[in-house]
């Protein structure tokens, strides 16, 4: 017996996450309720990844529908996909307006979808959203509901952390390790590591750190560096400035709780490099309070800017701090940021740019979608470098979650190439506080 096709009723948060959503659900039919095109229309105006993607899926519709698209299943591509319509009915036997108490348009939403499943009794009919209130709500009205999750990580807790620690009987391996520049990797363990992974070695009486040279095929010293005054406290922050200072790694993405030191290496590790590239480029993703956009507050858009920007202020103040007013290190920055080859940019303005010979450092990149994230690499020209620092446990964006954040699918994703290092935070350097406060509170 054939498999019934189901019926995939989207939610608005789907498309805003992934415009391309409808072609991901194989040979099933996909629905799209008219309120859903009706919130889209809202989105429209703006330069948020948001509204890229409320107008690419409008015009995908405009491309794909023609006049019938109200009355009629759409091929959505070819053989190899299911149909799509829009759907208008909302006069469904059950009332999620009466039921919840209020008219809104996720109870409109909910009216649609519950219409459809009367009008399809031998069909599986699953609202798709990323709203998990609205997915509790159909589950109320007896409506099967499901998270979209064709870019998520599945295993979370084994996501890459970038290094290994290595425990050996023979007290002589180690002194072997520096004498002769390293160890082949089947003399530190059985499979070939990924490439530029870390490495702790350790006996009873010593250790020592290393990472995995592709090219050489060992795993080769790595010796503890010092960048614009900031020297690193731990073996974690050691593997994250090597790979900062790595010429032949392009991309970085360090992960880690709140005081693990991210910014602040990133940041040590680019001014150390300041000769080497024309300019040193600083974004975080902007999330207003109350998801406000950024037109409300006065002035331009650096003026607009500027409070979110905060934290990597002070994380360059802490550089400065290293050095008394009157040192030519503290001058430097000052007049890196008045000559503008220290920047910080906004990150809805660097689609369509190509940016070369910079190091671009995206903080609190947890909050970015996978979308972003390829946006802001596919950016980068000849002699660029690319940092992204985040706490894949702390978002504060709505409809992304540890397992969807575009840094989590960049580590899952990106690991094992030679262009990339990772390495995973784990110890807070902050204070002694601020530690205190993440273990106990």
């Amino acid at each position: 017996m054939a498999k019934r096709k189901q019926i995939f009723v989207l939610d608005t948060s789907v498309l805003l996450y992934d415009y391309n959503a409808v072609n991901n659900f194989q040979k099933n039919d996909v629905a799209i309720p008219i309120t859903v095109l009706e919130e889209l229309d809202t989105f429209k105006k703006g330069n948020t990844v948001i509204n890229l993607h409320a107008r690419e899926f409008i015009r995908y519709l405009d491309k794909l529908s023609g006049p019938n698209l109200l009355q009629q299943w759409i091929p959505i591509n070819g053989p190899t996909h299911g149909k799509l319509r829009v759907l208008s009915d909302e006069d469904s036997t059950t009332d999620a307006n009466k039921i919840f108490g209020s008219t809104k348009n996720d109870h409109r939403i909910l009216n649609t979808a519950l219409k459809l499943k009367e009008s399809e009794p031998k069909r599986p009919v699953i609202l798709v959203s990323k709203d998990i209130n609205l997915r509790l709500k159909a589950r109320a009205v007896n409506l099967q509901a499901e998270d979209y999750e064709t870019i998520r990580i599945k295993d979370i807790d084994h996501l890459y952390k970038g290094k290994t620690e290595v425990r050996y009987e023979d007290s002589s391996l180690i002194s072997r390790f520096y004498d002769e520049g390293g160890l082949n990797f089947d003399q530190v363990q059985q499979d070939e590591p990924y490439k530029n992974h870390f490495y702790v070695l350790r006996n009873h009486s010593s250790s020592a750190m290393g990472y995995y040279n592709a090219h050489s095929k060992r795993v080769e010293p790595i010796k503890q560096q010092k960048a614009y005054g900031i020297n690193p406290r731990n073996a974690e922050q050691t593997f994250a400035l090597h790979a900062i200072l790595d010429p032949e790694v392009k991309l970085v993405t360090i992960t880690g709780a709140a005081g693990t030191g991210k910014t602040l290496l990133a940041l040590a590790g680019a001014l150390e490099q300041r000769s080497q590239y024309k300019q040193i480029y600083l974004a975080r993703p902007i999330v207003p309070l109350s998801n406000r956009d950024l037109g409300y507050l006065p002035g331009d858009i650096n003026s607009k800017i500027d409070p979110y920007m905060q934290p990597l202020w002070d994380n360059l103040g802490v550089i400065k701090n290293q050095f008394s007013e009157s040192s030519k290190h503290f001058k430097k920055i000052n007049e890196m940021v008045e000559t503008e080859k220290l920047k910080i940019v906004p990150l809805a303005y660097i689609r369509g740019r190509s940016l070369s010979n910079v190091i671009f450092i995206v903080d609190e990149a947890q909050n970015l979608t996978p979308h972003e994230i390829k946006t802001i690499i596919t950016r980068a020209g000849e002699h660029t470098k690319v940092i992204f620092t985040g706490d894949i446990f702390q978002i504060d964006t709505p409809y992304l979650d540890a397992q969807s954040n575009g840094l989590s699918y960049l580590v899952d994703r990106m690991n094992n190439n030679s262009l990339y290092a990772h390495i995973n935070l784990e110890k807070g350097e902050r204070s002694e506080l601020a530690e205190l406060a993440s273990k106990i509170l």
